[in-house]
């Protein structure tokens, strides 16, 4: 029966030339090394190596079976540290960074397809400063930070749009929509309870900068919930209206809790970008995340 050890042992003393570099370079005794290489001398009934005062020599044979071996041993090489590397990363612990307004999308995708991350939340500078730092593994952001040592890949695009539960009768603010009247649009927009996952309303802003070319709207929120994940729920049970991601509310509108009122053309989306520093032997995980957030983020309305 062929033991493929006897071969890496001939592998490492052919090429050193020496059996007790060889047996260092094997993490073995030189005894052992001397067994395999007469074990593997016995199967193929030739001798391999002659002894040197300073080392060991191949023989003529040895050295047409290095010729025929080296190549398939070194591919076998290369599968077995390729299958240790992914069984060592299936247990590492990744720490990822991401605002809370898009955790409960993009950390649900991740969540379910690695089982071992630290999660970080915090804004997209306070996020690019930790990866930078190398304090972070990866952070998804809605900035772009091109810089000498991170880098970065678009995994996406997401829009603000607006929501609100199914109980509520849009059918005259569509109405006023279709017509072009932003005008009473907007008055009637602002006579509805409004909901928001901060109280400087950066969602509606934007979404109100766009829509109506107005830095401030008028209204003020009714409610104040700070996790997007947490308003989006309490608002499918209530009665109102809110701004949000297009990627948080897709659940929600599936399965028919909420109802998209108003995705407006004048709303830019925006990209998505997944960051990391560079030469941190994460280039596995990075490919996987961005894969999985490039099949979610993919996914329209």
């Amino acid at each position: 029966m062929v033991n493929l050890e006897w071969y890496r042992t001939f592998k490492s003393v052919y090429k050193n030339g020496n059996f007790s570099v060889a047996s260092k370079e094997l993490f073995m005794s030189q005894p052992a090394v001397s067994q395999q290489i007469a074990m593997l001398e016995a199967h193929v009934g030739y001798k391999l190596f002659n002894r040197k005062s300073k080392g060991v020599e191949p023989t003529e044979y040895a050295k047409l079976l290095n010729n025929l071996i080296i190549d398939a041993l070194d591919r076998l090489e290369t599968v077995e540290n390729g299958f240790r590397a992914k069984a060592e990363d299936s247990v590492r612990l990744i720490s990822v960074g991401v605002s809370k307004d898009l955790f409960n999308s993009c950390g649900s995708i991740l969540i379910s397809k690695f089982d071992f991350i630290d999660f970080t939340f915090a804004e997209d500078d306070a996020l690019f400063a930790l990866v930078d730092a190398k304090k972070l593994d990866f952070a998804i952001t809605t900035k772009r930070y091109d810089t000498f040592d991170t880098i970065y890949e678009i995994v996406g695009k997401i829009k603000l749009i607006m929501v609100a539960p199914m109980n509520l009768n849009i059918e005259e603010f569509r109405q006023k929509l279709k017509a072009d009247n932003y005008t009473e649009t907007e008055k009637w927009l602002n006579n509805q309870k409004w909901y928001s996952h901060d109280a400087r309303i950066p969602h509606i802003k934007l979404f109100w900068l766009h829509a109506f070319s107005k830095k401030r709207p008028s209204m003020v929120p009714n409610y104040i919930i700070p996790s997007e994940s947490e308003m989006l729920e309490m608002l499918s049970k209530n009665s109102g209206l809110a701004i949000t991601w297009n990627c948080n509310a897709r659940k929600y509108i599936k399965e028919n809790k909420l109802q998209l009122v108003w995705n407006s053309f004048h709303v830019p989306e925006e990209f998505v970008y997944l960051l990391t520093a560079k030469n941190n032997n994460l280039n596995t995980f990075f490919e996987s995340i961005g894969k999985e957030l490039k099949l979610f983020l993919g996914n329209r309305l």
